[in-house]
């Protein structure tokens, strides 16, 4: 176990740089010049060389790459050894340091994902498990409509009908804005019940894809299962079908689904952005639009450095639930 982590820590460091290495290189050849939209369109051309020189966007490529790199590290060997807190720099549009957007705008994001990940589980395991174990009835030919809806709907679109008839036409819930669920702002709702009450759409909106998806992955695995000799072993031993259901059918079926939820986890990161323009967010899809339009490569890398830990610390937990899962699956 622990050479498996190393080695997977070792693995995480290498993907890490090479992630911001590509980033930064595709920021570089972008035609844009961040310290012309920093200084405004009425700037000379004297004031945008100083803005660009006070950014440090007119040094090469390789020296801004380092002093990025250079404030991620945990330590720092300027007079003398000593730890000090990473930092993603300041962010070329408002000068704000990068730490606080991402810190800002993490939480609603990760409220979104977690919150639409619990929710597409609890309608895909259902789904699939009764849909497998009674195929072709009502039951399956409803939640194969239900898939193929999810599958080939939009994020936007469904935003768009969810909020028309949920928030618009019955009032159930509200249209856009969020609620702080520790800290909100004097005279905004705040507290766990708003939070939810806020969030209710958009976990709906972010989870019918991935619903549909699980539940047509899950509805083949336990069918592709039921067949396995284990199975009909089971079953011939005089297992209770209850057991045989629990221990032998789904603890193997489940497998891929782990795979698949890790990285799902990961893209879900990125696919946020949908459901975050159209409930007004104040996400990271949204704070890396906002930074995007602006030319403000701090910020939008300090978004990717944000995705890409969490992508890999993901995939981590998913890799060491597979032993648990699956004891014929050694991580050594």
């Amino acid at each position: 176990m622990g050479r498996y982590l190393i080695r997977r820590v070792l693995w995480a460091v290498v993907l890490f740089f090479a992630v911001t290495v590509v980033s930064y290189v595709l920021f570089y050849l972008i035609p844009a010049n961040p310290a012309k939209a920093a200084c405004g369109q009425a700037c000379t051309q004297a004031e945008v060389a100083r803005v660009a020189h006070y950014l440090g966007t007119d040094r090469p490529i390789y020296v801004q790459y380092g002093k990025f790199v250079g404030r991620l590290m945990p330590v720092s060997f300027t007079d003398g050894p000593h730890f000090k807190t990473p930092s993603l720099g300041n962010s070329f549009y408002n000068r704000q340091p990068v730490n606080t957007l991402v810190l800002q705008a993490a939480p609603v994001t990760i409220s979104l994902v977690f919150g639409g990940v619990i929710l597409w589980l609890l309608l895909a395991i259902p789904i699939g498990i009764l849909s497998a174990l009674r195929p072709r009835s009502l039951l399956d030919r409803g939640s194969m409509t239900f898939v193929l809806i999810g599958i080939s709907t939009h994020p936007i679109w469904i935003g768009l009908i969810f909020a028309y008839f949920f928030g618009y036409k019955l009032h159930i819930t509200p249209i856009t804005g969020y609620a702080d669920m520790i800290h909100p702002p004097h005279g905004e709702p705040g507290g766990p019940v708003q939070w939810a009450y806020h969030m209710i759409l958009p976990w709906m909106t972010f989870a019918i894809l991935f619903a549909a998806l699980y539940a047509r992955m899950i509805r083949a695995n336990v069918l592709e299962t039921m067949n396995e000799d284990y199975v009909r072993t089971a079953r011939a031993k005089g297992a209770p079908e209850s057991r045989v259901l629990r221990s032998h059918i789904l603890r193997n079926a489940m497998l891929p689904i782990v795979t698949m939820l890790g990285m799902d986890i990961g893209l879900a990161l990125g696919g946020a952005v949908f459901t975050e323009t159209i409930y007004s967010l104040p996400g990271l899809g949204r704070t890396s639009i906002q930074a995007l339009n602006n030319y403000d490569t701090p910020t939008v890398l300090g978004v990717i450095v944000f995705a890409t830990v969490a992508i890999i610390f993901f995939n981590l937990i998913v890799d060491l639930l597979y032993a648990w899962i699956d004891p014929r699956i050694r991580l050594a």
